[in-house]
């Protein structure tokens, strides 16, 4: 079976998909862009929702507008650290064939938006985790199975990247029930990870990760220090030049061999 990869840029949406599927790949594509227009089109008149870090809690006819609304809630972090995660939900669900009757499945199904992941697979698929300098973790990699599925994979970073991180972590990657919660909760537990106590800072970063509802594990990396808690997918060693794992975003950040759907 071919599967196919397929990245392109909208605005500040950096977006790779892969799938065996090349109609379910337009169709999420065409989702994310219609989603886009629906969210701009809300912040403008709403910009507390664009620019509040507490959450805010409303109901609307948007699913983006609720997915992100949700998340901020549980996770106590502004909707806006949702986003990536919810684009990434939003084109998994067309992928997977939503409530259209019409419409055949994916049975592979990936999105990665700006480093934040949803998938719903049948077969494995490998996501390499990239921590700036962090040299233990440099070459980790997850193997994403059928039965870790469906699953959101979130990262938050204060060393690499360009979003918004009070904390000190090289990296806090969440693994939760959606790619919604997971970049919400990646940013509320890379908040925390702060202080002389490296360790300490570890360790109460991921007792905050147990506590949140939808979560079921984290990885989280600092100062060459590592931790880890709840059900991770199994870890594996990505072989090569560390320092060329994300020379090329789409051949490295998902290790493996696809035909480039253009």
């Amino acid at each position: 079976m071919k599967i196919y990869k397929y990245q392109f840029l909208e605005k500040e949406s950096d977006i790779t998909l892969i799938s065996e599927s090349k109609t379910a790949i337009i169709k999420a594509k065409e989702s994310l862009l219609n989603n886009r227009l629906i969210l701009e089109k809300f912040i403008k008149k709403n910009n507390k929702f664009l620019t509040s870090f507490s959450p805010i809690k409303i109901k609307t006819e948007f699913e983006i507008i609720n997915l992100m609304s949700e998340a901020s809630v549980i996770c106590d972090v502004g909707p806006m650290a949702a986003v990536a995660g919810a684009f990434a939900d939003i084109m998994l669900n067309v992928m997977k064939g939503g409530d259209k009757k019409d419409f055949i499945p994916a049975k592979i199904a990936l999105v990665e938006n700006g480093g934040e992941i949803a998938v719903d697979s049948e077969e494995n698929m490998k996501i390499a985790l990239y921590a700036g300098l962090n040299e233990l973790n440099l070459n980790i990699g997850f193997m994403i199975e059928k039965r870790n599925c469906p699953i959101g994979i979130g990262t938050s970073s204060a060393t690499i990247g360009h979003a918004i991180s009070l904390g000190q972590a090289d990296a806090v990657t969440i693994f939760a029930k959606n790619a919604t919660l997971a970049d919400c909760a990646a940013t509320r537990i890379a908040n925390l990870v702060k202080g002389f106590d490296v360790e300490k800072s570890i360790k109460n970063a991921l007792d905050a990760a147990e506590d949140i509802e939808g979560v079921y594990g984290a990885f989280i990396s600092r100062d060459n220090k590592i931790g880890q808690v709840g059900k991770l997918p199994k870890i594996f060693k990505i072989e090569g030049n560390k320092k060329n794992i994300l020379k090329d975003k789409i051949d490295n950040l998902f290790p493996g061999r696809y035909e480039i759907f253009k």
